[in-house]
């Protein structure tokens, strides 16, 4: 220890300091210790001196936190002092609010993750007129979040919270109560605090997201202490919380756990039942002091014994069921996207379907999107209600940080799982002789089918196994040759599964099916009469086929259609046709605004250019490439999108796009 304690920096400071007193410091209250950088002694059983010191200190220091908690002290991180006094003068009967925190290291978050996260807060809808939401910050009503994400640029973390107070229906200024908070936080952390904050009104309970960022006020990293953030910080909102409305009285604490006592998700009471039990179960004896609790107790227990997550020993003796809380969770889950579904739906009646977040080995979900949201705000999980032609409605959990920008209510979209074969892997394997695969062997096949161009078709083959090849699934003997193994369908799966947690989402319209029956463009309902899209008769899926005979009639006005009997005939090329006029039409329209030569794209066709921005047209999105003297439009790929401004290549093959980016060929 003596080693230790000589490279330490002590600050001792007034008790009184300690409990967020603002009171005058002097120059004898502080005492430092400012000795020279320990040495290292190196060696393989050598421990980091940091982690030294805190073992030591951990010896010597507090054992425990918060109101006896029976958790050791975290010795590190600021506001770890005050969160062994926060609270201490709170009775039974103080307010509640439930603080949800997340810590995010942005080197781990993808490179838009915080953006998308402000974005989210300040969505519309939220306020208590419903419009859409404003950022506040400590000493203004319109923060400016750019700025603020700007000022958070090489932060190493972030922390992000959701302060809900129980009652935060009766707490008309939630802004002064959030500036309160942050306030009486930055006494606890001894720093000034970046932060913004968005009131939303949206559901049963209001409650305030509040971003901040990871640095204090002289730009060192924030780290704040695990016992602060767990504890120490809701505390001090239960405090002000108190302070403002006044202790709860008697009539609504009971009240208040009379309403959990049949909920379906983990109430308060489960969590007290979960401590109260020992190996012999849950003994509620009667307790002639605490008689009222224990009645709501045992009503809790006789409601999970109904639901077969407690069992009776005898009159006064309960036993949980192991997995009790996950189990309740679980089911709180559901019932929250259930009742999303039915706020969705607005009342239509559907069989509603919740389906798991992997989405592995489950049928694709077609059908148009009826809401969006984040399940879960604090880590960005968001979720779709989806309306399918199946006749069902769908809850879709999506992967972290899924944009929902781009998917507007009422777009139709196809939600396709993860872990399907592909049809490139089959291609390997079946082409493969004695696990050995040959790009010559491959393009010869290809060559005898008279595909068009057989030296692309191999390169989409070589690319796939370039990538199994970077996870050890294949082995590359030499140019050309490539080991295959006999369970490559096993291992591209795995592979697959790895890089993306979820169900895919695709766009297949943005326009809602009322505006696709009228219009010129190769629509969703256009592919639908091309290819059977197998909606059923009910639900969505009954409005989808009224909406495609109307879109037939449409399609015999324009005469790329004839009725012959009780059937419709469609044109030859009917999706190309269509496509081809809605393009020559938006070309003149850009012809005339950007004084540049339309040149609409050709079968076979070269083009090069810079990509200057997307169009989204009724037949999909599409990239203006453009040379300085001319343009063409492109269907879009997401990754041509990492190259705007940048010069690319693109050919037209059927209803193919092969992108050239930078030496790279990507086929659409």
């Amino acid at each position: 220890m003596a080693a230790a304690f000589a490279a330490c920096r002590f600050r001792w400071r007034a008790p009184w300091c300690a409990r967020g007193f603002a009171m005058a410091s002097h120059d004898d209250d502080d005492f430092r210790v400012k000795p020279a950088a320990p040495k290292s002694r190196g060696g393989s059983g050598s421990q980091r001196f940091i982690s030294q010191v805190l073992k030591e200190v951990s010896k010597a220091a507090a054992k425990r936190s918060g109101k006896g908690a029976a958790r050791p002290a975290n010795t590190f991180g600021a506001g770890r002092v005050a969160a062994t006094v926060a609270g201490k003068r709170l009775g039974a009967n103080a307010r509640r609010v439930i603080i949800k925190s997340r810590f995010v290291v942005l080197r781990r978050a993808s490179s838009n993750s915080v953006a998308l996260h402000l974005r989210y807060i300040e969505r519309d809808g939220v306020t208590r007129d419903g419009q859409k939401g404003q950022a506040y910050g400590n000493d203004t009503d319109a923060a400016d979040l750019e700025a603020f994400q700007e000022r958070g640029q090489g932060d190493r973390h972030q922390f992000r919270f959701i302060v809900s107070p129980e009652d935060g229906m009766e707490l008309d200024d939630l802004k002064g109560f959030t500036r309160q908070l942050m306030r009486r936080v930055e006494i606890d952390l001894e720093t000034r605090l970046d932060w913004v904050a968005v009131d939303h009104w949206d559901t049963d309970n209001p409650h305030t997201h509040i971003v901040l960022n990871g640095r204090t006020a002289s730009k060192e990293n924030l780290v704040i202490s695990p016992d602060y953030m767990a504890h120490g910080m809701r505390m001090r909102a239960i405090e002000i919380a108190s302070e403002w409305l006044g202790p709860r009285t008697e009539a609504e604490m009971r009240q208040s756990l009379l309403r959990e006592v049949d909920q379906q998700r983990l109430t308060s009471l489960d969590r007290a039942l979960i401590r109260q039990a020992d190996a012999d179960g849950i003994d509620l004896t009667g307790n002639p002091s605490d008689r009222q609790r224990q009645n709501v107790l045992r009503a809790r227990l006789q409601q999970l014994e109904g639901m077969r997550l407690a069992a009776r020993v005898d009159a006064n003796r309960w036993k949980l069921q192991p997995g009790m809380a996950a189990t309740l969770s679980a089911m709180g889950d559901r019932e929250g996207a259930l009742d999303t579904m039915r706020r969705a739906l607005k009342c239509q009646q559907r069989e509603l379907m919740v389906h798991d977040a992997d989405g592995v080995n489950a049928a694709p979900v077609i059908g148009r999107i009826a809401g969006k949201g984040l399940a879960d705000e604090l880590n960005d999980l968001a979720y779709l209600v989806v309306d399918g032609i199946d006749g069902r409605a769908h809850y879709l959990k999506l992967p972290a940080g899924s944009d929902l920008s781009g998917l507007p209510i009422s777009a139709v979209v196809e939600a396709k799982p993860q872990g399907r074969e592909k049809a490139v892997d089959r291609n390997i394997l079946a082409v493969s002789k004695d696990g050995i695969y040959s790009t010559a062997n491959h393009q010869a096949q290809f060559e005898q089918a008279k595909v068009r161009d057989s030296k692309a078709a191999v390169e989409i083959h070589v690319r796939r196994l370039e990538a199994l090849r970077g996870v050890g699934a294949v082995e590359r003997l030499a140019d050309g040759i490539w080991k295959i193994p006999a369970d490559l369908m096993q291992k591209a799966k795995q592979h697959d599964l790895r890089r993306t947690v979820g169900r895919v989402i695709e766009l297949r319209s943005h326009l809602p099916i009322e505006q696709q029956v009228r219009a010129i463009g190769a629509t969703w309902l256009d592919r639908n009469l091309v290819a059977d899209g197998g909606a059923v008769n009910q639900g969505f899926g009954a409005q989808v086929l009224d909406a495609m005979q109307s879109r037939a009639e449409f399609l015999i006005e324009l005469g790329l259609a004839e009725r012959r009997g009780q059937h419709v005939v469609l044109a030859r090329d009917l999706l190309a046709t269509l496509r081809d006029r809605e393009l020559a039409t938006e070309g003149k329209l850009l012809q005339n605004q950007t004084a540049r030569v339309y040149r609409p794209l050709r079968e076979g066709q070269q083009v090069s250019g810079v990509y200057s921005r997307s169009i989204q047209l009724t037949s999909g999105r599409f990239a203006l490439l453009d040379d300085g003297l001319g343009f063409s439009l492109v269907p879009w790929k997401p990754i041509v999108e990492s190259r705007l401004g940048q010069q690319v290549s693109a050919m037209i093959r059927g209803q193919a796009v092969n992108w050239q980016l930078r030496g790279r060929q990507i086929s659409r």
